[in-house]
């Protein structure tokens, strides 16, 4: 990526020298283009929310940045991306969404994320830190800024206006108004699951901004809520990629001998995993792992897998994170443990399934979704 201040040879995590996806976009470059060209200020303290991989806070370095991301595979790629241009491990601060975010922002970049509420959440977490000499500047492709973006940054810090667009890419220009009176934040969201899906019904729900479908049970999760297997006695279950909790939840509701491991790479997902199982007073045992799926999970010490997996990594459509969650699983189960996975019809994880264990079986189905099991044998 080439920027003001050089030149950057930047990876995504984990890095894949197949993957033609780049850790950095127009949006990015524009953004650091601005800073440039209006030679905005850079000596107070800098904030960065949302960076993808790193890329923002990798140029900005010299200025010691503050990174607040909710994702734990970018956190590791900005920390790849500093030590390959031979950036310290103090020169960035590297906070979760999770973390009290600094107490005085001068400069604040928001690389608008593709969860509204997230950035709403963001924004108002970060509203305190902000006074009237703050530069606040969003960026996004084109297709990532609606009215409903430019709303938000008005209603909760101030005047909002947007640049002409470059390369489908757009900057946000916001004039803080501290004085104003701003919403309560209303998040973390709360509701009741409803009847007909299983041990769950009825439980709470707790939901984090930017956690899918934060306000609602989806319908692919429903469906597999509907469809999960049964089987008591002590048992390590592992809800990969796990949301806010439900899943787990749910196992551990109908089987409360069952150990459950809650993983997933979002920082607020796994805060909601935790007070989702909380808030049902579960008799069982938890764990709860921001992480990289079923890394750090031994091989062979896992009986059931349940994996509702992603197929965007922002906006690019992509199976890479379901076929290593897959493998992942594979090597973690025992032999005989299962793999269960909920997905779109038309994504044929069946195929990916049969290829790495072999065997692959409808367990049920409907128009739309599909839940499969695979054995490790």
């Amino acid at each position: 990526m080439t920027t003001p201040w050089g030149d950057l040879a930047l990876t995504r995590f984990p890095e894949d020298p197949r993957d033609r996806l780049r850790a950095w976009d127009a949006s990015d470059e524009y953004l650091l283009a601005h800073l440039a060209e209006q030679d905005v200020p850079l000596s107070g303290t800098v904030v960065v929310v949302g960076d993808r991989w790193g890329a923002l806070v990798t140029a900005l370095a010299a200025h010691r940045p503050t990174q607040i991301t909710d994702s734990w595979l970018a956190q590791k790629a900005t920390r790849a991306n500093l030590a390959r241009h031979g950036v310290g491990p103090g020169a960035v601060r590297l906070l979760t969404t999770q973390d009290p975010p600094p107490e005085r922002v001068d400069v604040l970049l928001v690389r608008v994320p593709k969860s509204l509420a997230l950035l709403e959440d963001q924004l108002l977490r970060l509203a305190p830190a902000v006074h009237e000499g703050t530069v606040v500047v969003g960026t996004g492709m084109v297709r990532e800024i609606h009215t409903s973006t430019l709303e938000l940054f008005e209603r909760i810090l101030g005047p909002t206006r947007t640049s002409l667009a470059k390369r489908k890419a757009r900057l946000i220009f916001c004039t803080p108004q501290p004085s104003a009176e701003r919403p309560a934040n209303p998040w973390p969201y709360t509701y009741a699951l409803p009847d007909g899906v299983g041990a769950a019904s009825g439980s709470t729900v707790v939901n984090h901004a930017g956690v899918f479908c934060a306000d609602r049970l989806d319908i692919g999760t429903r469906f597999f809520l509907a469809h999960l297997p049964g089987g008591r006695g002590p048992r390590r279950v592992v809800d990969l990629g796990c949301g806010n909790g439900v899943v787990g939840t749910a196992v551990a509701l109908a089987n409360p001998e069952a150990e459950v491991l809650f993983v997933d790479e979002s920082f607020q997902a796994v805060a909601s995993a935790e007070a989702t199982f909380k808030a049902n007073g579960v008799p069982g045992h938890a764990e709860f792992r921001v992480g990289d799926g079923m890394a750090g999970v031994p091989d062979g010490s896992v009986d059931l897998v349940l994996n509702n997996p992603p197929f965007h990594s922002h906006q690019a459509t992509t199976d890479a994170t379901a076929w290593r969650m897959f493998t992942g699983a594979r090597r973690a189960l025992r032999p005989g443990g299962e793999l269960w996975v909920v997905g779109n019809r038309h994504l044929g994880y069946h195929v990916k399934l049969r290829r790495l264990f072999g065997n692959s079986e409808v367990v049920a189905s409907d128009p739309k979704f599909v839940v499969l099991r695979a054995v490790r044998r």
